[in-house]
């Protein structure tokens, strides 16, 4: 014991361990478990019931305003005839920007050895599934007929119709589930020492037994835990293209048309980006409640908000740059279609929208060049909300603004949303925060295997690392 002591306070004196604590309060592995496990074994209280059921009621609103749209058609929608595009691709776009965040924090700072995601990666990963469940709901109801969506898929049909793979709304589909599917399997396989640990702790027949189902007979043994960090790591290295290639080929809807407004090139790394952007925004909002609530101040702390803010600041820049290359590429090209495309949006009648998007997402995020608004947790989750709502308007004005003043000027018209348009855009919010409400309280939303592995403690006993039993020794592929 006194070996190791001397082990760990080497450790401490290593030049690499003199950064800041990953854990506050020095906690020793027990206490790591109970911190997050105390959500999912203690009563839950009033207010959780209360914000279930307030994410019930806009997920019923979601449900109703879906059965009149099957009923009456796409007629409810503000969509014009210039303006044929709307809010559902809007939302679309908006809700898988959302979801890029948490391949970005779970898949990419793994493979760079970040080793500060892992006390946020499990949230960020369960935001991406919710968010991208909220996504495909536009594609498959903007159609005006989705009970034939199935002919979208490459499979016969009575009508020999067959998809038309030189279309990106195409490759959207494929993109998209792809992209759903190996963040599922990468979520998961995360998930199984820790749905173990839950397994040894139930004390009720039904929790014992579910748990014991998702945790696939985990025992935490040395041969389990080395085919375990090779899968984790096949599955971060092919979720990592998947950050820059879905937010594309979204991109793409746009970039290979001729619409002014529409038709760019820099359109992949600035979605990708403003993806980026808007995704890591949805975690501090949610962590931020997330910590306060469940009392988890020590586990995702400041060091995590600062480092998450400046990621947002980086992206942010980009996204910024990206606006002032639109401009500049417009008045440059000479072009007067899309130079009237780029002064219609700054000037005409959405510059409303454009403005709240250059205030939202340009400069409100310069305030985190200063290190006490990284660390003030209200700074933190005001600029978070703002952030969001600048990306919502960056998608509505290419959205909109490129469409609804046509080449001619009796093509002209304004989109205005109808009570439909919002009650199906504050439903999908209904469905993200039912899904996400129902995560925190029956799955662990932290990572308990991989946190206990950036603990001094695991360093010590690194050369063995099941020494501490399955629950203790899980986050060995940090090391």
């Amino acid at each position: 014991m006194a070996e190791a002591q001397k082990d760990l306070d080497r450790a401490e004196l290593d030049p690499i361990e003199r950064r800041p604590a990953l854990i506050e309060g020095n906690p020793e592995f027990h206490d790591i478990t109970e911190a997050v496990a105390r959500p999912l074994e203690w009563k839950p209280p009033l207010g959780w019931y209360l914000f279930l059921a307030f994410s019930l009621s806009l997920l019923g609103l979601l449900g109703i305003a879906l059965g009149w749209l099957v009923w009456e058609g796409t007629g409810i929608w503000g969509n014009n005839v210039p303006v044929a595009w709307g809010w559902p691709i809007v939302n679309f776009v908006f809700w898988v920007g959302i979801g890029h965040a948490g391949t970005l924090i779970s898949a990419v700072l793994f493979l760079f050895r970040q080793r500060w995601r892992t006390s946020i990666n499990r949230t960020a990963e369960a935001m991406t599934l919710f968010a991208v469940a909220c996504a495909l709901i536009f594609p498959a109801i903007h159609t005006g007929r989705p009970w034939l969506d199935y002919w979208m898929m490459p499979i016969p049909n009575q009508m020999s119709l067959w998809p038309q793979f030189r279309s990106p709304l195409m490759w959207d589909v494929f993109a998209v589930n792809i992209y759903g599917t190996v963040s599922l399997i990468f979520w998961y396989l995360g998930l199984i020492p820790d749905l173990a640990t839950m397994r040894d702790r139930s004390t009720t027949k039904l929790r014992q037994t579910l748990y014991g189902i998702f945790s696939l007979g985990w025992r935490g043994s040395h041969r389990q835990w080395l085919h375990y960090e090779r899968a984790y790591l096949l599955l971060a290295g092919l979720a990592t293209p998947l950050v820059l290639s879905v937010h594309s080929v979204v991109s793409f809807d746009f970039a290979t048309s001729q619409l002014p407004g529409w038709h760019t090139t820099i359109f992949p790394p600035y979605f990708v980006a403003g993806a980026i952007f808007s995704g890591l925004a949805m975690v501090i909002t949610l962590m931020v409640i997330c910590r306060v609530v469940f009392k988890m101040e020590h586990i995702v702390n400041m060091l995590h908000f600062d480092r998450m803010a400046k990621l947002i600041l980086a992206t942010g820049t980009i996204v910024g740059y990206a606006y002032a290359t639109e401009f500049f590429v417009a008045w440059y090209s000479g072009n007067i279609y899309e130079y009237f495309t780029f002064r219609n949006r700054a000037l005409g009648p959405f510059a409303w929208a454009y403005w709240t998007m250059i205030t939202c997402n340009v400069i409100i995020p310069q305030v985190f060049w200063f290190k006490a608004a990284r660390r003030s947790i209200p700074v933190l989750f005001i600029i978070s909300i703002f952030v969001n709502i600048g990306m919502w308007f960056e998608r509505f004005v290419i959205v909109v603004t490129s469409l609804h003043r046509d080449f001619m000027p009796s093509s002209w018209d304004y989109f205005t949303p109808t009570f439909w348009d919002i009650a199906t855009f504050l439903g999908s919010f209904g469905l993200f925060f039912t899904l996400f409400t129902l995560f925190v309280r029956f799955v662990p939303m932290v990572a308990i295997a991989e946190v206990k592995g950036v603990l001094p403690q695991a360093h010590v006993h690194h050369h063995n690392p099941i020494v501490h039993g399955p629950a203790s020794a899980g986050g060995s592929h940090d090391h």
